[in-house]
């Protein structure tokens, strides 16, 4: 069986569950799998093993730093590992090797977690599923033809497959809650601001968020504990304590108010008959538990959906431009071509962009007056296969994820169940700034109270 980070963390304090055992047992999975499913770009057993070791050795000298160590995980490759290539996936950072860590790595180095290697992504965290990369694109456990979506494809893959027991993602779009929703599992986009994106490597400044990925929401709120965190040097880190994540998961739903968004996932882009029916036991099962479940109107997906991709095409552009310039052909055809849509921006669209962002806040902070959590989808349904993804798809029915970018909130997707494929199907909950703890609580009451994470994909069963 396949432990979850609080129950190896307890087993490893308890000196029942050897670090040097579960990091071998993450890397055998591995040799095993990865092969197939293209979650690594850059694994690294050796200093794995290692660093295991050394964790062990520690441990058992001095006792556990704290509930992650020696718990093996891995880094999404846009996350700057010093003196380890760090190279977003692409031909045009092809050796590229940081000399430092990026602040995030550092704070669960410190914590004591031990590094698999690095993970595979979409092109920058933008450019994919890309056949035309130095590396695969990662694919989905559950079925290895199918989307992992992204962009964060190898934490999710990585995660569900037993690889890693947590990772870490990038959300300026989607791109924590998209893989989660696709693979199963579970990921938090943070409030922004929460966890530093020094040294992690940029797609839109005033959208990127970084945040973890694991199998549990439990799992999660330990991860993004070791993460979060003011930094100075940061300029859209805020200066708020961080609470105790771990302290509010038995905090339940009682006496909360949760608003049901079903234009979102009914009207403005209708989801499959498995997400929906996910969205409503949820709903139901949270109501009773104590909670108020009531409907809810935001502006539709499609405003939060035009705003945010002029913002994130306007800014990626300015980030990339130099290089657009100067060696165009090294990026993937996706990359390059989405792209090329903020060199069609102008100054103006952008402005406007973020003008109407300011009006989208305003009005969603109105639409959730007295209500605490807001609940829709975050993905239409079952993964689709991974070479039937349009390069297009982001201009097409507006996305669950983007909303909630826009609006800087804290935003978790956890599995809701699986489809008619056999697929995972999943939810989405949201609060406003700040509310991680609450947020935590609902999601992990929902997960004690359903059965879906006692399923793993079926190619994980020889190891489990």
């Amino acid at each position: 069986m396949i432990p979850t980070i609080a129950e190896a963390g307890r087993l490893i304090a308890a000196r029942k569950l050897s670090p040097v055992e579960l990091v071998g047992a993450c890397l055998a999975r591995m040799e095993r799998l990865d092969g197939t499913l293209h979650a690594f770009i850059r694994p690294d057993p050796e200093g794995a093993m290692a660093a295991a070791k050394a964790a062990e050795a520690r441990i058992m000298r001095d006792g556990v730093r704290g509930p992650l160590d020696g718990i093996p995980i891995a880094h999404k490759d846009i996350y700057c590992t010093a003196g380890v290539p760090t190279t977003a996936h692409s031909k045009v950072l092809q050796g590229h090797v940081p000399a430092r860590d990026a602040v995030v790595v550092q704070k669960w180095a410190a914590a004591g977690v031990v590094s698999l290697g690095k993970l595979a992504t979409h092109e920058f965290a933008f450019g994919g599923p890309s056949f035309d990369l130095p590396w695969p694109p990662a694919r989905n456990p559950w079925n290895p033809e199918h989307f992992t979506a992204g962009s964060s494809s190898g934490t999710g893959a990585a995660v569900a497959s037993g690889m890693i027991l947590g990772g870490t993602g990038s959300d300026t779009g989607g791109s924590i809650r998209g893989p989660a929703a696709l693979c199963g599992i579970a990921g938090i986009k943070p409030t922004y601001g929460r966890a530093s994106r020094r040294d992690v490597l940029p797609l839109a400044q005033s959208l990127d968020h970084t945040g973890p990925m694991a199998w549990t929401v439990e799992d999660c709120s330990l991860l993004l504990q070791a993460m979060a965190g003011f930094d100075a040097l940061d300029p859209a880190s805020a200066d708020v304590a961080v609470p105790d994540y771990a302290a509010s998961l038995g905090a339940g739903v009682k006496g909360k108010v949760i608003g049901l968004a079903r234009h979102m996932h009914e009207r403005d882009n209708p989801v499959s008959a498995a997400t929906l029916k996910g969205i409503e036991d949820a709903a139901a099962l949270w109501r009773s538990m104590g909670a108020e479940v009531r409907e809810v109107v935001l502006p539709s997906l499609e405003e939060f959906n035009a705003c945010g991709w002029v913002i994130l095409l306007a800014e990626a552009f300015a980030v990339h431009e130099a290089w657009m310039r100067e060696k165009p052909q090294d990026y993937g055809l996706y990359m390059r071509q989405r792209l090329m849509l903020g060199a069609a921006l102008s100054a103006a669209d952008y402005m406007q962009a973020q003008k109407r962002r300011a009006e989208l806040v305003a009005r969603s902070l109105a639409a959730m007056q007295g209500v605490d959590f807001l609940l829709t989808a975050s993905a239409p349904g079952e993964a689709p296969k991974i070479d039937a993804v349009p390069q297009w798809g982001f201009l097409g029915a507006p996305g669950f994820t983007m909303a909630f970018n826009v609006l800087g909130w804290p935003a978790i997707s956890v599995c809701a169940g699986f489809g008619e494929g056999g697929l995972p199907v999943s939810l989405q909950l949201v609060a406003k700034p700040w509310q991680e703890p609450a947020l935590f609580a609902a999601a992990h009451a929902y997960e004690q109270a359903t059965e879906w994470r006692k399923r793993r994909p079926a190619m994980t069963e020889e190891t489990a």
